[in-house]
């Protein structure tokens, strides 16, 4: 049973005591009043109350005797009130019900729920046509009041918003892949189909709304059968393209993915692995296939494109390019403006998504500790890869991985990255970089040491890392962190 129908029941004991009274979370009445101004205004008080509130029907309103409720009486109720809810009232009221036995007694039940954006006012009305619940009535609410409810009002996330029309249960259960999801969180799939729409509830994929459901842009990009089928969403399918040679003169082919991003996770990294390339390795006998770019770096960026991006922007998602000689990974939108670019590894994590964000977390796809980058550059200096590169710009975030190359193929800029992260890591990790880390990390011989000497050397001089103990004379036995430490 749902945690507002225990609330609602208890109120409604409460306030059918020894003495009648309403109170400011609920209201009882024996049916629906044909006033539907009225309603409108009962529906904003509530919108506008902490929690929200709770209308009941089948209440008689002098006795306080519970009457009960036929259904066809509290399917009508339900779609009045919901059409009241969608298109008298500005932003929109979001309504749940539920026929519940009070008493031995059949009473609908009307959940208004707390409006993030407040004031909810009568639509086509200024800010000042609102209301709000005092001394267990509805009134207007005073200039003062509407200040008041400003100041706790909260701008939409994308995530929140609808991403589809209102749908009958039936077609949820068609547009949602909730195999998926189930499959993802390792819990057995509800049998009844009421059990999977209030779960589907709880995990804010749907939004119940009078006698149907609406899919949230969440539920959408995240577990979608197929995320065209939400108008305006189409374009933010991940795209998967392959291009022969070093530019995109010639596309070898494109995918573009149709599940939701968390449903279809799996099936997007087979696919990276089966198209790129590999090379076989003997160990103990027997042969096996080894991509030639890690896989846990493939996960980490694909997450962090798809949850860190901007959805706000329009005619484009994000793409994974792939060429002879690196990955890249792009994502619309830029870096937040508190984030430094040289500053990404290992920084705590801040993402424009945070309901996203927060499943990939709990359908165990990433984490949400800021770890991403941090094991993308572990897992590149164990295959011995060049540095990964970072680029933004105007409305795009870029991430690139590069196909093996040795150091003296490399660019100075790089080899000094390279230096730089591997330092980086080395901090990160309760140490420090000495010549012989950073030759280990660029699989090279004891006889390359005045060779990485002087790329150390360079990178202390284009300001990147520093010695740990300046006051050290000694350059054999050197420490280096990062210049920021």
């Amino acid at each position: 049973m749902k945690h507002w129908i225990l609330d609602a029941s208890a109120l409604l004991e409460t306030s059918l005591g020894q003495v009648l009274h309403e109170l400011n979370e609920l209201d009882w009445k024996q049916k629906l009043s044909p006033k539907k101004d009225r309603l409108a205004e009962h529906l904003s008080a509530f919108a506008n109350y902490p929690n929200g509130g709770v209308l009941i029907f089948g209440v008689d309103e002098k006795t306080g005797i519970p009457e009960g409720i036929e259904q066809a009486e509290s399917d009508s109720i339900i779609g009045q009130l919901a059409n009241i809810g969608r298109d008298s009232l500005e932003p929109p009221v979001t309504i749940d019900h539920a026929i519940v036995e009070f008493r031995n007694t059949p009473l609908l039940f009307v959940f208004i729920k707390e409006s993030g954006v407040k004031p909810v006012h009568l639509r086509g009305k200024p800010l000042d046509h609102c209301y709000i619940r005092s001394g267990g009535t509805t009134r207007k609410a005073s200039r003062q009041e509407v200040g008041s409810l400003m100041l706790n009002s909260r701008n939409p996330c994308w995530e929140t918003l609808r991403a589809s029309t209102l749908l009958r249960s039936e077609e949820i259960l068609k547009k949602i892949d909730i195999e998926g999801i189930h499959r993802l969180l390792n819990r057995p799939l509800p049998e009844k189909p009421e059990e999977l729409l209030r779960w589907l509830t709880g995990e804010k994929i749907i939004e119940p709304d009078g006698s149907g459901y609406y899919v949230g842009n969440f539920g959408a990009i995240a577990a979608a059968n197929r995320i065209a089928e939400f108008e305006g969403l189409e374009r933010k399918r991940l795209r998967v393209i392959r291009y022969k040679g070093l530019n995109k003169v010639e596309t070898i082919d494109e995918t573009e993915v149709q599940k939701g991003y968390a449903v279809g996770f799996g099936e997007i990294i087979e696919h990276l692995k089966n198209i790129l390339p590999h090379s076989e390795v003997i160990e103990k006998a027997l042969r096996r296939e080894v991509g030639m770019y890690p896989e846990i770096a493939l996960r980490e960026l694909i997450a962090n494109a798809l949850i860190h991006q901007d959805f706000t922007i329009q005619g484009t998602g994000p793409m994974v390019e792939i060429f002879d000689n690196r990955i890249e990974f792009i994502n619309p939108g830029s870096l937040p403006p508190s984030k430094k670019i040289d500053r990404l590894i290992g920084t705590t994590p801040e993402s424009r998504n945070e309901i996203l964000a927060r499943a990939f977390r709990r359908y165990r796809i990433c984490e949400e500790r800021g770890t991403g980058f941090l094991k993308v550059v572990a897992s590149i200096e164990l295959f011995g890869l060049p540095p990964v590169a970072f680029e933004q710009g105007e409305n795009y975030f870029k991430v690139t991985l590069f196909a093996p190359r040795k150091l003296s193929e490399m660019l100075q800029a790089e080899r000094v990255e390279a230096c730089y992260q591997h330092a980086v890591l080395k901090y990160l990790s309760g140490s420090a970089m000495t010549n012989t880390t950073l030759r280990e990390r660029l699989k090279m011989h004891e006889k390359k040491r005045t060779q990485v000497s002087n790329l150390i050397r360079e990178a202390v001089e284009a300001g990147r890392i520093k010695r740990k103990d300046p006051t050290s004379l000694s350059s054999k036995f050197a420490e280096y962190i990062p210049y920021w430490v």
